[in-house]
Formats: C-alpha cells, structure tokens, sequence
C-alpha cells in the first residue's frame, strides 16, 4: 500500500493560494510527498533596511550582471524570428530606448538560422546589445544559438521534455525522483559545457506555469517547487565548474513571485551561492493594471535588495517596457544609495517577530460592527475583503452627481448607490458649513448608502456631521489620555486614528486603550522615514500590542504631471504600499492628490481605480475581471493586444472571473492554475479553451473563439449581463 505525506511546503502553499482568494484545490492541482526543504532565517542582507545583496558577476557578451553593477533591463521582442531585418530594426529601436539585454524567442531550427542573420547584422549596425535566446522543449536549437547570442535562457520546467504534461507520476521517495535527474543531464550539460567554452551566460528561468509534471508531482504547484526546480539544473551546472548564469523565478502572480524569490534567495544563503537574480512578473497584463502587478512584485523585491537584472512583462509592444522597467530599476537604487540612509535611521528600532517572508499570511483586522445608537449602515464604512477610501474637499460637493460618479457610486433618480468598485468611506479635507445645506445632504445620501464620512476631530467640533468619524493623531490619542474628549467635541461615536511610523512603542498601548472607539489606523508614513521599514514596524508593534483594527494605507499622490506622472506614481505606489500588501500587511489603501489644483492628472476615479488595482493586484479584493495576458513573442499565434481588448470588452465586467489570454502552449496552460477560464492559441488561426489546466475546446476559428469563451463562462455559471443602460442614470461628466 502506497503511503502519501503531504509536505509542509504544500500545506503552506494552499495557506498562501486562499488567502489570495484561490482554492488549495485550484491553484495546487498535485499532491507531494517530501518533506519541505528547511529554509534558513536569512533571505536578504538586512530587513531593516534596502541593502543590496552582494553576488558575484555573470558577463553576457559587453554587459556586466551583479550587485558591482547598475541594474540591467531587458525587454523581449515580439516579431517573427525569421523575419530578420522587422527583429533587427525592433531590438535597435529597443537598445535605443534604453535596453541593456533584448531576448528572442528560438523555437526551432529556422529560427536559429535567421538569429545568425540577426547578430550579424545587429554588429554591422554597430549595435553590440547582448542577445539572448529564449528556449523552451528544444536542446540541439539551444546548442545551435549558443553560436550567436551572448546569453541562453532555459526553462527546467520543459527543457528536457519533448512536449508539455500535466500527467501525475507517484514518487515515493527522493531517490525514486533524483533517479530521472540522469535525462536532464544528458540534454543539459552539453549546453553547459558550450555555454562553458564561448563565455556565454544562461538564465535558469523557472516559470510557475510550466513546472514539468516530474516537479508538479513531487513538490506540488509550489513557490518551493520552483526553486528546487532552478537549484537542479544550477547543481548541474557547478558540477561542471560553469558559473556564469543567474535565476529568475516568474509568475503571473506577484504573491506567489516574491514567496518564490525570497525563498530562492534564503536557499542561496543557506548554500553559500552568490549568483544573481533576474526579476519580472510574467504574464502581467497590459495598461496601469500591468504596471501595478509588475511594481507590486519587482518593487517588493527591490526593497529587500534582491535583484540585478528587470524586465517588466505588458501586453504591449516591447519599446513601451523600457519607461516603467527603468523607472523601477532607479527607485531600487535610490532605496539601495547612500543618500537616503537617513529614512532607514530614522526608523525606531524594533524586532519582526510575526513576518513570514516565504510564507504568505494576512493580517485581516477586526470587522466592523455596527454600534449602539448609530443610524446610517455604519458597519459597512470597511469592506471585509479591502477598503478603499477616498480624499475629496467640501468644493467637490457642490457637484454631487459629478462626486457620486467620480466615486464608483450607481445613481438611481439623483440618489447613490454603492456598486462593487465605490469608494468605501470618505476623508474630508474640510467639512462644508453648518448652513450649506446641499452639500451636507450628499454626505447624509452617502451615509445613508454605507460609505463612511471621516473628517478632522477640530473641524468637526466646529461644525459636526451626525454620524461622522473623528480623525486624530495617534500622539493626539495620547496627549488627551484616549478618545473619549474627541468623540464629544466632535459629536462623534468613532475616531480614525493616523500613525505616521515616528511614534514610540508606547503610544500603542493607547490605541489598544481606545480600540473600541476605533474605526481605523490611517497609516500615513512621515516623509522623512523608509515607508516600507516604517510600516513593518507599526504593524510588529500592533501585533505584540494584540491591536486588531484595520489598517488602510495612505497615499499622495504628487509625482509629476500628465501620463509619464501617473505611470510614475503606480510604479512607486506599487513598490511601497504593494510590498507591504503582498505580505498580507495591511487592509486598505487612501489615495490623495497632492498635486494642488491639478484634477485633469489625479482626477478622483483614476485615484479610486488605481487603489483597487493594487488591492486586486495584492489579492486582498477582486472589483473586475482579472486577466492573465502574455507579453507576445515570436511564438504567438494571433494578434495579443488587439484580442485581449477584444475580450476585455466581452468580459471585462465580471468580477471574481479570472481569464488568461495565452498566444501559446508554452506557458499556457500552466498558468490556468490562477485562471477560471483560458484562451490559448494552439496553430494559426485556431483557439483552445480551458477550465483550469484541462482544455474543453480545441481549434476553434479565431473569429468564433470570443462567442465560444463568453457560452463556456456561462456553461459554468460565472456570466452575468452588463447592466443595460437605461436602468441606471448616468451622472454627468465634469466637463
């Protein structure tokens, strides 16, 4: 009788799946039977402060990678590879952009040929950019393109399989899996020693969507799977004295990416390796939800100091990458320089006991009840799964259709309504006149809905609003000795307390006092501290003071003008408030703008939106539907951006649904492990399509494929109707 144990790197991973809102049964289709490979406490230089990790240094051709040198980016072209002179005139369009590494897909013999053409060319050009072969199922290609290109990037998870497979295979012990070690080293070491003799470097590049069937069944479909299946092919590599390659750990979701990374980076300090790190989030997606995930993950990862080369993988052509890769690239080194060691010493000291880096566990706070003697639907100022807030001035009531609008509100006869993506609560600059009637009556039609009215506690002692939550200072908390003076003066029955990260360990015992007073912790991180080190600290402090109110995270939003400023601010948003997100640190987040009397960069929807994003791209609330897009390559088998706006259209109002838009087989049907439904080019002009990992449809025309995946989403019972448009009357636009 076959005996199974179920290892504790599984057992995690379910945690990690529900708690990003995945069942342990969709995300984790595999059992495992080994015991978790235990990980050292040591993950990055210091979690105190952004240091960057030191590794030794691999050469692709004129590029240095590693911690002595500046952080590389790379992009990936999506032409035709044998089109030689459309690639050539893309990878010198995106070196002249600011690409230090350009990557082609080689998917077989002809592809190869027509890269010499393209190294050739690019040099006759005077375009030394470092070219590098994306391979996947082929080994003699990769044998014949390490002639050419300077760097070889291979996936363990089907380098050494002719074809992809999800069939289950029962080992029952590490001997019975190591034994199949024998074929990888048959087809990889020959590369190894190629690699070896022309001082070319290879990127071991594990994906969590194509883990071979060898790893799936052993490990599960795990962040710890990933890692041992990179650690295998580099055990192979230092087995022939071969040094010059790096890791890259890549997923769809930025969750499961940083557990994958930081437990390869803890593996690697446990085994005394010094080789450096490549960072993406793949399959992204496209527009600003894009930018967020990949600055949700590649930021987080940064602010550990764990990276050496970026990509930032979008829907979009690959020049458009290079902007928000190279912004990353330089919050890392600005949080990595001298030059803000101040923000890290100014930090108080303290010791994380309750964080677990390779493990995600979400610090839920306590839900809101509705208290005695309150008559607006008060318990619904917090969402159960993340709240959004946002910041408005008395003026923008003057304008309430425009307001309700502006906050994802429905409107019915003049009245709002929440919907799904409304803000959850609001947080006055200023609090209108006792005797301007009209804008008082929108915040009580607000109130009335569920959405919470937060104002300052001085402002409303002059002018009170039934109902509304006082805001106070923590050191204001404890000046007065607790909230009970706030709540009178104020009229107010809840205080919203703001922590700016400087505040002694003993001020917490004050807001633990006066919890039951409390709707929130607003945390708004002094500017003059490392907001991701300050915010670990509050939320250690709130743990070992046993203080469970929800905590929303506090946004400016003041980073330049136009699209360039917005881009900008998502990509610092995503890195700052993301990396403590995507540790399950926090419950919500509040965007301001602070670009004065500028609503046409900031206006209040696109801070609103924005705010959800990073919530859906944390996994903490779902507002739409969550696509999972490929890049584009060489591989791809139909137009990517032009299909997935087209299914974005059909399906983009279907919350909870989650779709993924693949132009091939390579990663596709992997990552349907994060997806209800799949689209996924199987040959010219033909589409399969997925529930999960198992394909239900085969070589559907491309111009039926849209129709086809909207009655399979209905099969199974996830479609809704868009709301037709005369049930809900639309509020004006602010001209």
């Amino acid at each position: 009788m076959r005996t199974h144990f179920v290892s504790a790197a599984l057992v995690a991973a379910a945690g990690l799946h529900a708690a990003q809102g995945f069942s342990a049964g969709k995300g984790l289709r595999r059992a495992a039977v080994r015991m978790a490979t235990p990980l050292g406490d040591q993950y990055c230089v210091d979690q105190y402060r952004t240091t960057r990790r030191k590794t030794r240094t691999v050469e692709a051709g004129p590029v240095k990678i590693g911690s002595e040198h500046p952080i590389t980016l790379q992009t990936m072209t999506n032409t035709n590879t044998k089109d030689v002179m459309a690639t050539v005139d893309q990878v010198m369009r995106c070196k002249d952009l600011g690409a230090d590494l350009v990557r082609l897909t080689v998917q077989g013999k002809k592809e190869a040929e027509a890269c010499m053409h393209i190294r050739e060319t690019l040099f006759k050009k005077g375009y030394d950019v470092p070219l590098v072969a994306d391979i996947h199922f082929q080994p003699k290609v990769a044998m014949m393109v390490a002639e050419c290109f300077e760097k070889i990037r291979v996936n363990p998870g089907n380098f050494a399989d002719g074809t992809k497979s999800f069939e289950e295979t029962v080992y029952e012990t590490q001997e019975e899996y190591n034994a199949e070690r024998g074929h990888i080293e048959e087809l990889f070491i020959p590369l190894v020693e190629k690699c070896k003799s022309l001082n070319r470097a290879i990127r071991i590049g594990t994906n969590h969507g194509s883990l071979s069937a060898r790893v799936m069944s052993f490990y599960g479909d795990t962040p710890e799977g990933m890692v041992e299946s990179a650690i295998e092919f580099a055990d192979i590599c230092r087995e022939q004295d071969y040094h010059n390659f790096l890791f890259s750990m890549k997923a769809s979701n930025p969750v499961v990416m940083v557990s994958a990374y930081r437990r390869l980076a803890a593996r690697m300090y446990d085994l005394d390796w010094d080789y450096p790190l490549h960072l993406g989030v793949t399959e992204a997606g496209e527009g600003e939800d894009g930018r967020m995930k990949s600055a949700i993950g590649i930021g987080t990862l940064l602010s550990d100091g764990l990276g050496d080369t970026i990509r930032v993988s979008l829907t979009e052509d690959p020049e458009l990458e290079l902007a928000p890769c190279g912004e990353l690239a330089r919050l890392g080194r600005v949080a990595a320089s001298p030059e803000v060691e101040k923000l890290y010493i100014n930090v108080p000291d303290y010791k994380e006991t309750k964080r677990d880096f390779a493990n995600f566990e979400r610090r839920k706070g306590a839900p809101l009840e509705k208290a005695e003697g309150e008559t607006f639907p008060t318990d619904q100022y917090l969402h159960q799964d993340g709240s959004v807030f946002s910041v408005i001035s008395s003026e923008m009531l003057e304008t309430p259709d425009v307001l309700y609008q502006q906050m994802g509100a429905k409107i019915a006869l003049g009245m709002p309504f929440k919907d799904i993506a409304t803000s959850d609560s609001l947080i006055l600059k200023d609090v209108p006149a006792a005797d301007n009637k009209d804008a008082r009556l929108a915040l009580k039609r607000l109130q009335e809905v569920g959405v919470g009215v937060i104002a300052d506690h001085a402002d409303l002692a002059a002018a009170p609003i039934p109902e509304a939550v006082a805001k106070v200072t923590l050191s204001e908390l404890v000046a007065a000795g607790g909230a009970a003076s706030f709540l009178e003066k104020a009229e107010a029955k809840r205080v919203a307390v703001v922590v700016d990260g400087s505040e002694e360990d003993a001020a917490f015992d004050a807001l633990k006092a006066a919890e039951a007073d409390v709707l929130c912790v607003i945390l708004k991180v002094s500017d003059d501290l490392s907001r991701v080190h300050a915010s670990r600290r509050v939320f250690e402090l709130l743990h070992q003071k046993g203080v469970s109110s929800q905590v929303m995270h506090y946004l400016v939003a003041a980073n330049g003008e136009g699209v360039l400023g917005r881009e900008n601010f998502v990509l610092k948003a995503g890195s700052q408030a993301g990396a403590l997100l995507v540790d399950g640190l926090g419950d919500g987040v509040v965007i301001e703008n602070g670009n004065v009397n500028d609503d046409i960069t900031y206006p209040l929807a696109y801070l609103r939106e924005t705010a959800f994003g990073m919530l859906q791209g944390t996994r903490i609330r779902t507002v739409k539907t969550e696509f999972v897009s490929c890049p584009s390559c060489g591989r791809t088998l139909f137009d990517l951006q032009e299909v997935t706006d087209q299914i974005r259209l059909r399906t983009g109002h279907l919350p909870g649904v989650s779709i993924a838009i693949m132009g091939c087989i390579v990663n596709g049907p992997g990552e349907m492990a994060d997806a209800d439904f799949g689209y996924v080019g199987s040959a010219a002009g033909k589409i399969d399509l997925y529930v999960g990992k198992e394909v239900v449809q085969r070589g559907i025309k491309m111009d039926t494929a849209p129709d086809a995946l909207v009655e399979l989403i209905k099969e199974h019972g996830k479609w809704k109707d868009p709301e037709e448009a005369d049930a809900i009357e639309e509020a004006p636009v602010a001209a």
